[in-house]
């Protein structure tokens, strides 16, 4: 079904959270870099970043931005707290990362 070496960007996947998140960031023009794009699509591609499998179907570009996924989910797995944020505190750091990256009004 797939050539190899024909890119992870070509693999027909089910959607998730990840895919969703992608794709609204995609069609609203973000200013994030592809490979913050690209940790938030496969970020839960575990059995490619974590057990190897698939590897026969990645490029170049999917070997160069697998070290970003990895780093992405040393900050996504296992970092939860039982307690919970004081949101009204934090809401000035993210606003501004909101407006730097995900600038006007998003829409899907």
């Amino acid at each position: 079904m797939y050539g190899p070496r024909c890119g992870l960007d070509r693999l027909l996947m089910s959607w998730g959270h990840d895919e969703y998140l992608y794709q609204f960031l995609k069609h609203n023009k973000t200013k994030l870099p592809e490979k913050a794009l690209y940790m938030i699509r496969y970020h839960s591609f575990y059995p490619w970043h974590s057990g190897g499998d698939y590897r026969h179907l990645t490029n170049e570009k999917d070997e160069q931005i697998l070290q970003w996924v990895l780093e992405f989910n040393k900050y996504d797995l296992y970092t939860k707290s039982e307690s919970v944020p004081d949101i009204e505190a934090l809401w000035p750091y993210y606003e501004i990362l909101i407006d730097k990256y995900i600038p006007g009004i998003c829409e899907f």
